[in-house]
């Protein structure tokens, strides 16, 4: 039988969604244009594609912060970072991947592992891509805690 998992807190000052009450956190509002102000027209088409993709998952909910923007389900498993001509994308999974967009990887935890890939193009985010973010979906559901 599936536990039941807590309703998340919900910060008064910046509306963010946790699953730990107080947790501490980079509090503000910010605006998901500003991460796109001077930047290639194909960061904003990458991030579109990313979006699409996660949204194909399921419900999400996506919170621009200040230096990056995240996507969270009951927590969250997948960010972007704009730079000036490409889009940093991480991704939490459960398992260490071999991609040939992978930029970085952290071993954050036995079966935790925080993936940056690196994406220059919208066509970088192919299906193999998009079936790792749907595993990192899961992620941000907690799924694999189950």
């Amino acid at each position: 039988m599936a536990k039941k998992k807590r309703p998340l807190w919900t910060c008064p000052r910046c509306g963010h969604r946790f699953v730990i009450r107080n947790v501490w956190h980079s509090c503000g509002r910010f605006r998901l244009d500003d991460h796109f102000e001077g930047k290639h027209p194909e960061a904003r088409r990458i991030f579109g594609r990313l979006r699409a993709i996660v949204r194909e998952c399921g419900p999400v909910t996506v919170y621009a912060q200040r230096t990056r923007i995240v996507f969270q389900v009951r927590v969250r498993f997948a960010n972007a970072v704009v730079r000036k001509r490409w889009v940093d994308i991480g991704l939490w999974l459960t398992r260490r991947v071999e991609h040939p967009r992978v930029h970085k990887l952290e071993v954050l935890a036995p079966n935790c592992y925080a993936h940056t890939f690196r994406m220059h193009s919208a066509d970088d985010l192919d299906a193999d891509f998009a079936g790792l973010v749907g595993e990192a979906y899961e992620v941000g559901e907690q799924e694999h805690l189950e």
